[in-house]
């Protein structure tokens, strides 16, 4: 197996559930040494979110892949010291507190600076570490409200929806992932110094927002809900078939459109003048929809699809995890790793992504018990001597 793109990078990651260990999951994934500070006794809430098996949350086996799990006692003066010896030591520190929080510990970062001048300090909160809401709580299901995301997002004449999945802390754990190589490529490629990156759940969902700023700023629209269908861009929906299922089309595309109208039994919409470009495909949205919706309701859904493939018109299914697994392409892929959990108990997680050709990510081994490696970073990393090792576990500092 080739090395890890990011084998050297050291990173000691406070928080938990999910924006910022996301971020370190992201990091683990790829090489990076990622130490997971964890709470003593407790750890990491996610260990026993969701669905559990036998006693441990099935999400904890990809959110903590990779990672190093040390215990350690942050109320506690003498643990404030040890995280930030850990600190001395490391590129990144990747936290996901309320702000104020590290600054209490003494861990700010002029604190942390002044014990390593290259620390790159990322830091994601719901709100940002200034301006008048900093010091509120934020999480990701507001964010996504306050972002505009979810204004955008179910039917018109209905409230508004979220994904099933908290989408705002995997979005703000991306941009995490990517400030913190940024920071990292300045200070080590370009010769810059160690820096804060600053990133809150609601301004990594605002980034996502496509043109919906400049629509308003010059033409007051205000872009809505719209259900299936995305606004001002014509065909593109979700239509029911015969059978009872879904097939997702996406004939937007000028010579697309032609050939999914002429499938479709529809060359007179094909050769309309006036929906030869998505402006007057907009103007006949109505009547496109409708067409294509009449047609799909005379199929099943396979013989939908095999059309469309036919035509070469992009569509598909809307899948469950259930279909998922079974999917040719997702296996083809290698979207899936296996791994024992125990003695003939393996189970699936998702694989390490982006895929890259010559360094990919990979998992060495899934989530860690709670303080697993407490030994091995706080004697062998740190060299705590086994005098003062023992003396922390009595104590309870670790």
């Amino acid at each position: 197996m080739s090395e890890r793109p990011l084998k050297g990078l050291k990173v000691l990651e406070m928080g938990q559930l999910l924006a910022g260990p996301f971020c370190g999951s992201m990091l683990a994934g790829f090489g990076a040494e990622v130490i997971k500070i964890e709470k003593t006794k407790t750890g990491d809430p996610l260990r026993v979110w969701r669905k559990l098996h036998k006693g441990s949350s099935l999400w904890w086996l990809s959110m903590g892949r990779n990672k190093k799990s040390v215990t350690l006692d942050m109320t506690n003066p003498k643990g404030q010291a040890l995280a930030k010896r850990l600190a001395a030591k490391v590129d990144i520190l990747l936290e996901n507190f309320k702000p104020g929080t590290m600054e209490k510990w003494g861990m700010g970062y002029e604190d942390l600076k002044a014990v390593n001048n290259g620390i790159i300090m990322v830091r994601v909160s719901g709100w940002g570490q200034t301006g008048p809401y900093s010091s509120r709580p934020g999480y990701a299901n507001v964010a996504e409200g306050v972002g505009g995301m979810r204004y955008t997002t179910g039917y018109p004449d209905r409230p508004p929806v979220r994904t099933g999945t908290s989408l705002g802390d995997t979005l703000a754990g991306l941009h995490a992932a990517l400030g913190a190589l940024i920071a990292v490529y300045h200070r080590d490629v370009n010769g810059g110094e160690g820096q804060i990156v600053d990133v809150a759940i609601y301004e990594s969902i605002f980034n996502m927002m496509e043109s919906t700023l400049a629509e308003y700023d010059k033409l007051g629209v205000v872009r809505e809900r719209t259900g299936a269908k995305l606004d001002g861009i014509v065909p593109t929906s979700t239509y029911p078939t015969k059978d009872g299922k879904f097939i997702i089309i996406g004939g937007n595309g000028d010579s697309i459109y032609r050939r999914l109208m002429t499938r479709i039994g529809r060359p007179d919409l094909a050769a309309h003048p006036g929906m030869q470009d998505n402006k007057g495909r907009v103007e006949h949205e109505e009547q496109i929809d409708r067409a294509i919706s009449d047609w799909t309701l005379t199929q099943t859904y396979d013989e939908a699809y095999a059309a469309m493939i036919e035509a070469e018109v992009p569509s598909g299914p809307v899948y469950s995890i259930a279909d998922i697994v079974r999917d040719e392409h997702y296996l083809a892929r290698g979207l899936f790793e296996d791994f024992e959990w125990e003695p003939g108990d393996t189970v699936k997680i998702p694989a390490v992504l982006p895929k890259l050709a010559a360094t990919p990510g990979g998992t060495d081994w899934t989530g860690p018990r709670l303080g697993e490696h407490n030994e091995e970073i706080y004697r062998g990393f740190l060299g705590l001597s086994q005098a003062e090792y023992e003396d922390l576990i009595a104590q309870e500092i670790i």
